[in-house]
């Protein structure tokens, strides 16, 4: 017997028969069903036209016929096949990406969280962490971050399993140096790391009140109340009722009057939620919940 949730990964996977890139044929649909099967992802609501990019990149890159030859050796191929979902998500993740939306959180929002007792904050789409570290920065640095708890949260194991370490890759050191001062923080990035020879290693105190776990945008439901939700540069690559279904999620687990932050090429404008929030800043995508 199917669970609700398979009923719904299999509906998806057949409604999304979109033509251009060949998504009705049956090795489209075969890796589909075995991607979820043997990992439990599932991306029959990400956009074809992205997804179908992305695989024809990476047979070209690993010198494979089609389809019919990635969908065996996932099957076959344990290693490849961990490596398989972030090739595909193309994710892209940085400290204090985008500098000015943290400066603006920092001057709009953080003023407005201190009245809040306990202020949660769910970084949904985390990837390999660095967000969720550079949002602990900042609210330490506001003097707020003892009595808040962060929400970590991504479908992949593996970065989520880096996100838990608190690494951070040497060669990018000098970048975050710099996004971190455009987003006006106070000392030095380097304050808050340990550098080793191959990885920088935040401190413990910055990862002291990160929860890091898995949970599927997806398919799964809300687990908490939240005064801020951050999921910027994800649903870019959701197609329309993943993304619908994604916003009822975050309408029904933020507070009233709790923030949503999303990315710079996302919106509410014109969309079914749009009315449920007013703007705070257009340029920075930052929203706050109102009914």
């Amino acid at each position: 017997m199917t669970t609700p949730g398979e009923q719904a990964h299999r509906a998806r996977v057949a409604a999304g028969d979109e033509t251009g890139t060949g998504s009705a044929a049956p090795e489209f649909h075969m890796f589909l069903e075995r991607l979820f099967d043997l990992t439990g992802v599932d991306l029959s609501g990400y956009s074809r036209r992205a997804l179908h990019r992305r695989l024809r990149s990476l047979i070209k890159g690993e010198g494979m016929s089609g389809l019919p030859e990635l969908n065996e050796r996932m099957r076959e191929d344990p290693r490849f096949l961990a490596s398989l979902v972030d090739r595909v998500m193309l994710r892209v993740t940085t400290m204090f990406r985008d500098p000015v939306f943290f400066r603006t959180f920092r001057q709009r929002v953080v003023p407005l969280l201190r009245t809040y007792p306990y202020p949660r904050l769910w970084v949904a789409g985390c990837s390999t962490g660095q967000e969720a570290y550079s949002l602990a920065i900042l609210l330490r640095e506001e003097g707020l971050y003892d009595r808040c708890r962060i929400y970590a949260t991504d479908i992949n194991e593996a970065v989520l399993e880096q996100a838990r370490s608190g690494l951070l890759p040497l060669a990018s050191l000098d970048e975050y140096e710099e996004n971190y001062r455009a987003a006006g923080g106070i000392r030095q990035l380097a304050d808050y790391y340990t550098r080793g020879e191959t990885w920088a290693v935040l401190d413990p105190a910055v990862m002291d009140r990160i929860a890091v776990f898995r949970h599927d945008l997806a398919r799964d439901a809300s687990f908490n109340e939240f005064h801020v939700i951050f999921c910027r540069n994800v649903m870019m690559y959701f197609d329309e009722p993943l993304r619908y279904r994604v916003h009822e999620l975050f309408r029904e687990s933020l507070v009233r009057f709790g923030y949503l932050g999303l990315g710079q090429s996302e919106t509410l404008h014109l969309s079914r939620h749009e009315a449920h929030y007013e703007l705070l800043s257009l340029r920075q995508r930052l929203y706050r919940k109102v009914c």
